[in-house]
């Protein structure tokens, strides 16, 4: 009920402009260990490389343990902790193999009128970062800031606001240090029928450019739903999703550059699969 983390200013619209739009194509299988455990084997074809990897989850009461292993020969392990006395508390250790000086220590606090995250990494001279999000579920003010500890420099510094109603969310964010503003906004138009619609504008000061990006989703009945974007670059998305059983999706989508139209379209497969 409270404002969130940082990430989530501005996290309804992106999911709407980006979310499910894909140009590869892509096959997920999830199946259940005996002990309880999740296993995730994945293939994506993007261009002519095929991208795979397995990923593993077990919770034991207040303990996750994820473990992913890639095609490119990475090893991943996460370990999250929630909870132990303090409510909202989360603490995450994420440890990548053979770069180990690769990993990241993190803490995630939630409250009804803060959301809070620190990390760093698990090096002599790490990169830290810190966020933290003010307010309630209406309205919440926030900053997400990185240091350097290697060159004493900040390599990040962004602020964010967000106004959240039943059925309008709009936020505010400015990145890159300052140098691009974005506006976003999400509306709710039919709960019944999933409709919602979206527009994000970008703008970058140093280059006096700007990106608007519109889109759109309305559910055709309760397992499938359609969706579109167009953004002023002239690039026309749209995708059609089927739940044809719980939690399996069969997703379709293609783009077309509307200022190329010699250029052949890109289309994306995804399937789903979770017994």
């Amino acid at each position: 009920m409270g404002p969130g983390l940082y990430s989530d200013i501005g996290k309804k619209t992106r999911d709407l402009l980006n979310k499910d739009f894909n140009t590869d194509q892509k096959f997920t299988l999830t199946t259940y260990a005996l002990n309880g455990a999740a296993i995730t084997a994945s293939s994506t074809m993007k261009n002519e490389a095929i991208l795979g990897e397995i990923h593993t989850q077990l919770k034991q009461k207040n303990v996750t343990v994820d473990v992913k292993a890639t095609s490119d020969s990475l090893l991943l392990t996460t370990f999250t902790l929630e909870g132990y006395g303090v409510p909202g508390l989360k603490k995450i250790l994420t440890i990548p193999f053979p770069h180990q000086t690769a990993g990241k220590a993190e803490v995630q606090y939630l409250h009804d009128y803060a959301g809070i995250t620190a990390s760093f990494g698990l090096s002599s001279k790490p990169l830290v970062n810190l966020s933290g999000v003010f307010g309630n579920k209406a309205i919440a003010v926030g900053a997400d800031v990185a240091y350097d500890t290697a060159t004493g420099d900040f390599t990040k510094y962004n602020a964010g606001l967000s106004y959240t109603n039943t059925d309008l969310i709009a936020a505010v964010t400015l990145n890159n240090k300052g140098d691009s503003v974005t506006a976003s906004y999400y509306h709710l138009v039919n709960p019944e029928k999933n409709t919602a619609v979206g527009a994000e504008v970008a703008h970058c000061l140093s280059r006096k450019e700007s990106t608007v990006t519109f889109g759109a989703q309305h559910a055709l009945d309760p397992s499938t739903t359609v969706k579109a974007r167009y953004n002023s670059n002239g690039l026309t998305s749209a995708l059609i999703q089927h739940e044809w059983r719980p939690k399996s999706f069969f997703t379709l989508s293609t783009e077309v550059d509307t200022k190329a139209f010699e250029k052949s379209p890109k289309v994306g497969l995804s399937l789903v699969l979770k017994p």
